[in-house]
């Protein structure tokens, strides 16, 4: 792991989406970060020593899905699937499809598989699957404070992109995101249509992979619509703030699914300037507690003076 020293930096942005907003100042104490995003090798290494079943590969409960259509509770997971035609940008259903027998081991399908994807990010993974993994390697999920600090990688307060201000700096792509007319043109300009192995790219200033792009990653806050004002004292800068509540993390257009939403963040291969620029570290997304998707991943951290890792001894940087 990687040792991320702690600070006070300005979280959010005033630039870009609403709910980026405010700007404002937060400090994280020190904490370890995974060096990239947790891999197919290494959720299949949990998964053999656990018998952890996820989400996707389980046959929902009608119970827990009261007025659900029976036809449509099967095991299975979103996959990304090009439409033939696009008619209107905000609505997704055109481009993403429920498709049974998608999990992690078969991230496109029944009849797709992993067998040459062990350093590509696990997906199809929900909060609670990411949560189990995290317990079992003895760590933790980040809050969102944590991880858009180290995605920052100790740069200058409010650059536009984990490495800087420029997207592309010198014509070379800093992350697998998607170039060309999302969703149904893909250029492939940074040689990958999905996801890429998790250090294909370069590292930020912390030494820390894949922080941008590839796939969005879970984070352990409560989603909520805007970020708290910045504190108008230096004295009352919150530490390692928790962000909303359950209650603030219901999508409001669907009043009456109460479904609970986790804060994601980072961005995928998916986001594209023509329609999802949240490849920036102040970017952040809602996300259902019990969807999994085929770009949606995680990392872990520990955080210092945790009693569970004896790697919190060591004064070595990188773990």
């Amino acid at each position: 792991m990687v040792l991320i020293p702690g600070g006070t930096f300005l979280m959010g942005s005033d630039r870009h989406y609403p709910d980026e907003a405010p700007a404002h100042r937060v400090t994280v104490g020190d904490f370890w970060v995974d060096p990239t995003p947790v891999t197919n090798q290494q959720f299949k290494n949990f998964v053999k020593s656990t018998g952890h079943v996820t989400f996707a590969e389980a046959v929902p409960d009608p119970k827990d899905y009261p007025g659900g259509l029976p036809h449509l509770l099967f095991a299975g997971s979103l996959v990304f699937t090009p439409p033939a035609r696009i008619t209107n940008l905000q609505d997704w259903s055109q481009w993403w499809t429920l498709l049974k027998g998608a999990d992690w081991r078969h991230p496109y399908g029944p009849k797709s598989n992993i067998n040459n994807l062990d350093h590509h990010p696990v997906v199809h993974v929900t909060f609670a699957d990411a949560l189990a993994y995290a317990v079992w390697a003895g760590k933790d999920l980040p809050t969102e404070a944590e991880w858009e600090y180290a995605a920052r990688g100790g740069g200058a307060d409010g650059a536009e992109f984990a490495w800087g201000d420029e997207f592309t700096p010198g014509g070379k792509h800093m992350a697998n995101t998607w170039q060309g007319e999302f969703p149904r043109q893909n250029l492939c300009a940074d040689g990958f249509e999905r996801t890429s192995p998790v250090t294909a790219f370069p590292p930020n200033g912390y030494g820390v992979y894949d922080m941008i792009g590839n796939v969005w990653e879970w984070t352990t806050d409560w989603y909520a619509p805007k970020h708290e004002a910045d504190a108008r004292k230096a004295c009352c800068i919150p530490e390692n703030p928790r962000g909303g509540c359950e209650e603030t993390s219901y999508d409001p257009y669907l009043p009456d699914i109460k479904i609970p939403r986790k804060v994601i963040k980072g961005g995928s291969h998916l986001c594209a300037p023509n329609y999802c620029r949240r490849y920036r570290p102040a970017a952040r997304h809602a996300e259902p507690v019990d969807t999994s998707t085929s770009h949606v991943g995680f990392r872990c951290v520990i955080r210092s003076g945790s009693e569970e890792c004896p790697m919190m001894k060591t004064d070595a940087s990188r773990i």
